[in-house]
């Protein structure tokens, strides 16, 4: 069975000291000893690490203030209590031995009982501190799987809302997939830009990634007879399709209504992503004509995300276009369709929305 004492590491250059330590202390502890301060520095790294040590101050060479100063320093020492016993019993010399870190100061010749006291003393101290350490980091990993877990829901519940909307459109296929990676590039390239910089974080960029996919949740509103029509909407059809918009809204403001507080919901920028990414730089869009900057930065990312997509895919009314084709189109909508700067970024990484285009085909 192994030992479970605790170990002391004994420091002194008279032996006749450490025996009288030895004699005082084997039966509760282990017990090893150094005759100078480098040994001692030597001893203290050996296995097992010591977990008290018993110095004296007066050595030859290195004395025991610089053997104590040099644990402290030390990342795999510091936390080592040191009782210095020794027979320097001036005022002055405790404060020195405790201003370097010593936890007690022993004057000699040692009372066994005070020595007894102390040492058992520091040890529970010590044991006292590690319970508490590893208690801290078993509430950090706690804190840390608790929030893994909740990051998990959150991804769970933006997924499960955008496939019940994917089983409604059966013309969706990636579609989902790439504009999240089409929105996620337009930030990232737009943050390069100053005014950006505070907005465009790496946290805001990832919610924009994950909210995406909800942009059309709001179709699974709209009757089956409009939304898999073959063929181009009539006017009255098409007033009723941009409804998805309201509905798509209305959808995350019941699932928001069960996180609380609605501003401070993960589900704010899929919010506004779904209630204004047909609206138009210009003020021509819907639901509510808004313009310039009145509409939502994340609708505006969307906006152009999503209506490059469209061009690239085919539908029952259409053709898919080229990804030059496609690009002139949206160049062609800056200032009406879009907003300029997001259409600028668009064309820096034109070819990095050709490559998500090609990776994500249907």
């Amino acid at each position: 069975m192994p030992d479970t004492k605790p170990t002391l590491l004994l420091v002194d250059d008279e032996p006749a000291n450490i025996t009288v330590l030895m004699h005082l202390l084997k039966k509760d502890y282990r017990l090893t000893a150094a005759r100078n301060g480098l040994e001692a520095l030597e001893r203290v790294k050996s296995q097992p690490m010591p977990d008290l040590v018993l110095l004296d101050i007066m050595m030859p060479g290195m004395d025991g203030y610089e053997v104590c100063q040099r644990l402290k320093a030390d990342e795999t020492t510091r936390d080592i209590p040191v009782i210095f016993i020794t027979a320097m019993g001036e005022e002055s010399d405790q404060t020195r031995g405790l201003a370097l870190g010593a936890v007690d100061y022993i004057t000699k010749p040692i009372s066994t009982a005070i020595v007894l006291a102390r040492v058992k003393t520091h040890l529970t101290l010590k044991q006292a501190r590690e319970a508490l350490a590893n208690q801290n980091q078993i509430l950090e990993e706690r804190v840390k799987g608790r929030t893994k877990e909740l990051a998990m829901a959150k991804d769970t519940t933006i997924l499960a809302m955008a496939t019940l909307a994917e089983t409604r459109d059966n013309e969706t296929g990636n579609h989902i997939r790439r504009t999240q990676y089409y929105v996620k590039a337009l930030a990232e390239e737009l943050r390069k830009q100053p005014s950006f910089t505070s907005l465009l974080t790496d946290d805001y960029i990832e919610q924009l990634y994950k909210s995406a996919p909800l942009h059309d949740i709001g179709k699974v509103g709209i009757r089956d007879s409009i939304l898999l029509k073959p063929g181009k909407l009539t006017e009255d059809e098409f007033e009723e399709m941009k409804n998805h918009a309201v509905y798509g809204r209305d959808a995350i403001i019941e699932a928001e209504k069960l996180q609380g507080n609605p501003d401070s919901s993960f589900l704010l920028i899929a919010r506004e992503i779904a209630y204004s990414h047909h609206e138009k730089w210009d003020g021509s869009g819907y639901p509510n004509g808004l313009s310039g900057q009145e509409i939502p930065f994340s609708g505006r990312l969307m906006a152009v995300a999503d209506v490059y997509d469209a061009l690239i895919s085919k539908r029952v009314y259409k053709p898919a276009f080229s990804h030059e084709k496609a690009s002139d189109i949206i160049r062609q909508g800056r200032g009406g369709h879009f907003d300029p700067e997001v259409v600028d970024a668009f064309e820096h990484i034109n070819d990095e929305f050709h490559s998500i285009a090609r990776k994500f085909a249907d």
